[in-house]
């Protein structure tokens, strides 16, 4: 069964509980060209801050993910505490610069005047408590998955669907330049003439060089051939499911590449036409797919 490409853009919630204590799990993930793990979790769960990380990047290979540990405390406890020493050391500078009554809600606004109330359990009791933490990232980690993969499946149906668009416009000059060859063959006499026109004298071989050289520049069945290819493979790593972002990427470059050579060697309106819907659809094509891990 073909796998389904991820985005890198979801969103999970997830809440744990154990005994009094409860807390709440919160993970964002949007685009971004490698894993960038960003978290913020309460002063001590330096252990847990460690598991985090090693969960994320088991899991996921691209991405910036945001997670944030959230600790609910029972009706009644309190959520806050002051620190003491900084604030008594800034009311001592306040009455050094000659201001006997500093206003105390100003300095209860310093950053680290007002700070989480600290919780103190045994260690076995906060071994357990930080262990429950991590069991329930764990489930939250599953669920971000499990939305990049929802995401990803409508995402595929958006670059199934531009790569079926330039499949058709390949088909398009495909047939246009099959439908011309009286044009072709114009063209070739015109710059034949030309060539013959400002040279002297030129020998057999240097005129079927000149002439192959003209041929190579208005014959597009190399770029058609080379966008089918390109076609084929974009919609096999639409189907393998791993991690394909960069690899599609590159294709769109590769994509961009060939349909600009046909645009090169036109030399007629409607080709021109058609290798400018081409590039519009391609540039259409890799902004989706920015979205692919």
């Amino acid at each position: 069964m073909p796998r389904v490409i991820a985005s890198m853009t979801g969103f999970a919630r997830t809440r744990g509980d154990q005994g009094d204590e409860s807390w709440a799990w919160e993970l964002k993930s949007v685009n971004a060209k490698g894993l960038d793990i960003r978290l913020r979790l309460p002063p001590g769960h330096e252990d847990v801050e460690i598991a985090v990380r090693e969960a994320i990047t088991k899991r996921f290979r691209r991405g910036s993910i945001f997670a944030s540990l959230t600790l609910q405390r029972p009706e009644g406890e309190a959520l806050l505490q002051v620190n003491q020493e900084l604030l008594g050391h800034l009311l001592s500078v306040c009455r050094e610069m000659g201001e006997e009554t500093p206003r105390i809600e100003a300095l209860m606004n310093v950053r680290g005047v007002v700070v989480p109330a600290e919780k103190t359990l045994d260690e076995d009791a906060e071994t357990a408590l930080h262990g429950a933490y991590i069991s329930s990232f764990g489930s939250a980690v599953e669920d971000l998955e499990g939305a990049r993969r929802e995401e990803g499946r409508r995402l595929a149906a958006v670059l199934e669907a531009r790569l079926a668009e330039i499949d058709a416009l390949v088909s398009e000059a495909e047939a246009e330049a099959e439908a011309r060859p009286e044009a072709v063959r114009a063209r070739l006499l015109v710059q034949l003439a030309e060539l013959l026109k400002n040279t002297d004298a030129l020998s057999e071989d240097r005129l079927a060089q000149e002439l192959a050289i003209v041929a190579v520049k208005n014959d597009i069945r190399e770029e058609i051939d080379r966008l089918g290819a390109h076609v084929a493979q974009g919609r096999d790593l639409l189907t393998e499911g791993a991690s394909v972002g960069r690899r599609l990427d590159f294709l769109c470059q590769e994509f961009n590449r060939e349909a600009n050579t046909l645009c090169a060697k036109s030399n007629d309106v409607s080709l021109t036409r058609i290798g400018m819907a081409m590039k519009a659809t391609i540039d259409q094509l890799r902004e989706q797919v920015q979205n692919v891990e």
